[in-house]
């Protein structure tokens, strides 16, 4: 019985162990992008709302929450949208970007599942896009195709790409970032290490400041 107890104590270490490294293996950038015409920028003290774009209300919250805390922990004032946009709003791109401009906010982080189930490498050639270049046409393409991420037993991999606007500066896009999973078990853990790598990389390229 005490064999049995250790091999089983044994397993659940093993496991848990196995699940944390995988998680930190997986949230990482396998694709970024920046604007070539963009210098060192500071958002220090001005708002940055995080947009997470999904019908997955949980996903939602972990992902906002997770940015919002990365943008403040770099300067900026971090939003987490959920919070602080009321739903009618959010889900008119004309009413949320009047919300922007009516409560002062400078810059939106977007989180976005582009694909499940599937592998992707996405070139940054990808995001020059047209419809991703401005804030507008990218909110309006973003809504409506929201991937629905389904039960965990039938996902295997998750894509998220990850963008920066400058909304107060007309809406521009200054940064995309591409990332995957193969642990969607765990997706909480998974956006917090995404928040960190995507705050990290947007430090690097200067594009949010503590001053």
């Amino acid at each position: 019985m005490f064999g049995r107890r250790r091999v089983m104590s044994f397993a659940i270490v093993v496991t848990t162990v196995c699940a944390t490294v995988l998680s930190a293996q997986t949230a990482k950038l396998t694709t970024t992008w920046a604007a070539s015409d963009v210098g060192p920028m500071s958002y220090a003290g001005r708002k940055v709302a995080a947009i997470a774009i999904t019908s997955d209300m949980s996903l939602r919250m972990s992902a906002e929450e997770a940015m919002a805390r990365e943008i403040t922990a770099r300067g900026p004032q971090g939003i987490a949208s959920y919070r602080a946009i009321p739903k009618e709003e959010l889900a008119d791109k004309a009413r949320a970007q009047e919300w922007f401009a009516r409560t002062g906010v400078a810059a939106a982080v977007t989180i976005r599942v582009v694909n499940v189930d599937q592998s992707v490498d996405l070139p940054s050639v990808t995001f020059g896009a047209s419809y991703y270049q401005n804030f507008s046409s990218y909110y309006d393409y973003g809504v409506a195709t929201i991937v629905p991420i389904g039960s965990p037993k039938q996902t295997t991999t998750l894509a998220v790409e990850t963008l920066l606007y400058d909304i107060a500066g007309g809406g521009k896009l200054l940064w995309a970032g591409m990332s995957e999973t193969t642990d969607p078990k765990d997706v909480g853990t998974f956006m917090k290490g995404l928040a960190k790598a995507v705050g990290n990389d947007l430090e690097k390229k200067g594009l949010i400041r503590k001053k």
